[in-house]
């Protein structure tokens, strides 16, 4: 279904916002945006879906906001989207991972909201051409999906479909800066967009490599958070390998290892996840954590909060940087 009429204008300065979809994303979404001063419909047909988004929004905001009983003053919820999404300035969907669900849902939001208001999904893999052509305004919608969790993590990648305007996409980078994101323009719809992929690469070697009996699951967890990973939270993995070659930067790197790294790929894994293979990696991360993952979840989101502190404090924080990038 085509526009019935094209909207050239999309509000990009949200003070209302809908989120549709109640679970661990969107009760992300809702604390990140009651801390940045938004007033906030939730919306989510299960039952009791108020009180959990409550209660989890709740400890969020603890973490995030100076005043959690104050933001939480700035929160409604609505058991309908067409009822939450009818009177705000931006509506974020969280629902679930489903190609059919999000069509219906699309629909129905673009019926309710009014046409400048952008419609942006939280989509882990789905470009917004699987689900905007049953929008009487596809042009408004967007993915913009964030990295868990949202109200911590700055992240978010900003995809356009095949009928989204550029004005949504630039409303969209807008909005996610607003709410104190860090988005990066990623510009070809890809199952998994970009950093889902990153991360399906390094799964890949990685569940090869336990396959193998080369490691343990907890000894590479361990290899990653004490290697390359503390440099990745800081650089990227270009700008990380670009500075260890010295003064020759890049070029160096390449023409020195470069060869050896292309013999590395023809040996990379390509691992069937069999029963067994399941298994070894369920039970290697259970052994690992030890039935810690509650505890482990606390203190890694308290890490995280000090972390983004900081990389601010050291001129590392990009959110602080909107132009940095290749967004236009």
């Amino acid at each position: 279904m085509t526009a019935v009429t094209a909207v050239t204008a999309v509000r990009s300065a949200p003070a209302s916002v809908a989120v549709v979809g109640a679970g661990a994303i969107g009760g992300s979404w809702v604390a990140l945006a009651l801390a940045h001063g938004l007033r906030v419909t939730a919306s989510d047909p299960a039952p009791g879906a108020e009180e959990r988004l409550r209660e989890a929004v709740r400890a969020h905001l603890a973490a995030i906001a100076d005043d959690p009983d104050a933001a939480l003053t700035r929160l409604d919820f609505e058991a309908d989207p067409t009822d939450a999404a009818g009177d705000v300035d931006l509506v974020l969907e969280a629902g679930p991972e489903r190609i059919d669900a999000k069509r219906e849902l699309f629909a129905v939001l673009d019926a309710a909201a009014p046409a400048d208001v952008l419609l942006a999904s939280s989509s882990s893999g789905f470009g917004p051409s699987a689900f905007q052509d049953g929008c009487r305004h596809p042009e408004r919608v967007v993915v913009t999906h964030p990295f868990n969790p949202p109200h911590l993590v700055p992240l978010v990648e900003v995809v356009g479909g095949r009928a989204t305007s550029e004005q949504a996409v630039q409303a969209a980078m807008a909005a996610m800066r607003r709410l104190g994101r860090r988005p990066v323009r990623v510009r070809a719809e890809l199952p998994g967009h970009v950093v889902n992929r990153l991360q399906a690469a390094l799964w890949r070697e990685a569940y090869d490599l336990v396959r193998r009996g080369a490691i343990s699951v907890a000894d590479l967890d361990a290899a990653v958070a004490s290697g390359p990973g503390l440099r990745w939270a800081l650089l990227g993995p270009i700008a990380t390998q670009h500075l260890s070659g010295g003064p020759g930067g890049l070029d160096h790197v390449l023409e020195h290892l470069g060869p050896p790294m292309v013999d590395w790929w023809a040996d990379l894994g390509d691992p069937e996840l069999d029963a067994d293979l399941v298994a070894a990696l369920v039970g290697g991360v259970r052994e690992e954590l030890g039935g810690r993952e509650a505890a482990v979840r606390a203190a890694r989101d308290a890490a995280l909060v000090e972390l983004l502190a900081t990389k601010e404090r050291w001129g590392l924080d990009a959110t602080a940087r909107p132009d940095a990038g290749g967004e236009r």
